[in-house]
């Protein structure tokens, strides 16, 4: 993709809100109390590994390549870490080319074939401006085993594309610091990140929501949530 003007961060307005209802519908995007990586008691949860049909993984490709066409983020090819990065950017390049911006993709492989092409990458060779597509990140482990991969090869890890930014404090050595792992990746790392939502707006569809009571409770826990591990924009 040609350079643009750069509009790092998630994408806002009736995209993300139809992205939230899209997850929620989908039960992808669930409530109760689940336990995160971190730890921490979460009001909510969501499972990219539920896109679990034809359907659904076609119209969450549809959400991943219209936040980034307006997002303004350049790149040359996609890259899907393994596993569940390859799924999402192999669809997400098709749905992308069928909206006239071709480009190529590649993934990983957790072990290395010792036989055929060998080795751990698998499709178009890494080059130029790499874009990695994954769904959520939690601690930023992945990313930066993504961006050692693409820079072994010779390429630039460019931007990353995530489907929610949880927008709360990761933890490094089992303590919570004051920054998320997107901030991290943007700031640390010298990446952009381009989320289709962010847990804003989730808080905005749970207020706005013609759920009632039960709704409401969702909005109240995970606000409480957000107040005690979010971090500030």
């Amino acid at each position: 993709m040609g350079d643009q003007a750069v509009q790092a961060g998630g994408a806002q307005g009736a995209l993300a809100q139809d992205f939230v209802r899209f997850a929620v519908q989908a039960g992808v995007l669930r409530f109760g109390e689940f336990k995160t990586k971190a730890g921490r008691m979460s009001p909510y949860f969501f499972n990219a590994g539920l896109f679990d049909d034809g359907a659904k993984l076609g119209r969450l490709a549809q959400f991943y390549a219209q936040a980034l066409l307006a997002s303004g983020i350049a790149f040359d090819m996609v890259f899907g870490p393994a596993y569940k990065g390859i799924p999402l950017a192999a669809t997400v390049a098709v749905e992308l080319a069928r909206l006239g911006h071709n480009v190529p993709f590649a993934y990983n492989r957790k072990e290395a074939k010792d036989h055929g092409e060998g080795g751990t990458l698998v499709g178009a060779p890494l080059a130029g401006r790499v874009l990695i597509i994954d769904d959520v990140m939690s601690a930023g482990t992945a990313a930066r085993e993504s961006i050692a991969l693409i820079r072994a090869a010779g390429a630039t890890p460019h931007a990353m594309a995530i489907a929610l930014d949880r927008q709360e404090k990761a933890t490094e050595n089992g303590r919570d610091v004051d920054h998320s792992a997107v901030q991290y990746v943007r700031g640390t790392l010298g990446m952009q990140v381009c989320a289709i939502a962010r847990l804003a707006d989730l808080l905005q569809y749970l207020s706005a929501s013609e759920g009632g009571q039960q709704m409401s409770e969702h909005h109240a826990r995970v606000l409480a949530y957000r107040q005690r591990y979010g971090v500030e924009d």
